[in-house]
């Protein structure tokens, strides 16, 4: 049971994983409000009491409310918890700012960068609602119908400290375990970098590559990660953790991942439209993809598997001439 059921959050974003998180809040006491834009969906929630379109198994808990006012929802919640792709991110905050009641906890769960100044998700918040903003990013490997659903998880919340113990407090209940940790910087880019990672892996599967290979693309890419997240500030404990090698795995290794599902499409020569189209929710790695590229050019950081990603997502790199390029590329020593 949360320590904080007296409080009331709004969860922003009534996607799945927005969905699935605010299961998990009421299920643990907290009474929670869902927003979601689509007035028509969150009606039909209200009314089926669940979110049929991504989690249809998954009954609300009797303390969870759909709603459609953002305003309204905002005058009703103490603190709120962002759900939302990385483009909608600086949007949303501008829209709730006024309405933000103080002493708010402002937590987050997106994963990924600014589109365009490739700025981390807190410095985004810092300029939008000030340094003094008590926040809190919420990350690790989950896939949102198993926590929905109470299967075993853990994640990573870091932050400042009183929204780190708010939001580890009304998460960890049942089967969620929610693991505190002051690194914000590495949870945050072991949250972007391993979604393009993930189509990496996706690519050489769909190309026919064996386990080895998997394995290999995963063990670098946490190279890649790990030199990109300590050349900003992180701490390389955090990106063996959770937020880190954990989530990596996940999203590498497993078809509930879009981002590896989009992968796999590219690897059997599908386009990424169609792809796209086919899984029919945001893929955070697509777009995450040219900011990563651009920001490990920007720190003068090697991200060999991350830039052929780039490349065949966005300058017509087939997904055979990346794998020559990273094959192709000089014998080196493993920690260099």
């Amino acid at each position: 049971m949360a320590h904080h059921c007296d409080a009331r959050i709004a969860v922003l974003g009534a996607g799945s994983w927005g969905t699935a998180l605010a299961i998990q809040l009421a299920r643990n006491g907290v009474t929670t409000l869902l927003w979601g834009r689509d007035s028509e969906a969150m009606a039909t929630m209200a009314v089926e009491r669940c979110n049929s379109r991504y989690l249809p198994e998954s009954p609300f808990p009797d303390l969870l409310t759909p709603t459609v006012d953002l305003d309204a929802t905002l005058q009703l919640a103490d603190h709120v918890l962002l759900a939302i792709p990385s483009h909608a991110f600086r949007p949303t905050l501008q829209a709730i700012r006024p309405q933000l009641k103080p002493g708010c906890h402002l937590g987050w769960a997106t994963k990924g960068l600014e589109p365009g100044s490739r700025k981390l998700l807190h410095q985004v918040i810092a300029e939008e609602l000030g340094e003094e903003q008590s926040c809190a990013v919420i990350s690790g490997p989950t896939f949102a119908a198993e926590v929905a659903n109470g299967l075993p998880t853990a994640v990573t919340v870091a932050g400042s400290s009183e929204a780190i113990e708010f939001y580890a407090g009304c998460l960890h209940g049942g089967a969620f375990r929610a693991y505190t940790c002051s690194d914000v910087v590495g949870v945050e880019i072991g949250g972007a970098c391993k979604n393009v990672l993930a189509i990496a892996s996706g690519i050489a599967d769909g190309l026919g590559f064996g386990a080895n290979t998997r394995a290999a693309l995963i063990t670098r890419g946490l190279h890649e990660m790990m030199r990109l997240g300590v050349g900003l500030g992180g701490q390389t404990e955090t990106f063996m953790g959770l937020a880190g090698m954990g989530d990596l795995v996940l999203t590498c290794t497993d078809d509930q991942s879009r981002n590896r599902r989009v992968g796999l499409a590219l690897g059997r020569g599908e386009k990424l439209d169609a792809a796209i189209t086919t899984i029919g929710q945001a893929v955070e790695g697509v777009k995450s993809a040219p900011e990563v590229y651009q920001l490990s050019r920007q720190m003068g950081v090697e991200m060999p598997i991350s830039e052929q990603v780039y490349r065949v997502l966005y300058e017509g790199l087939s997904p055979q001439q990346a794998v020559e390029v990273l094959l192709g590329r000089e014998q080196k020593a493993e920690n260099s």
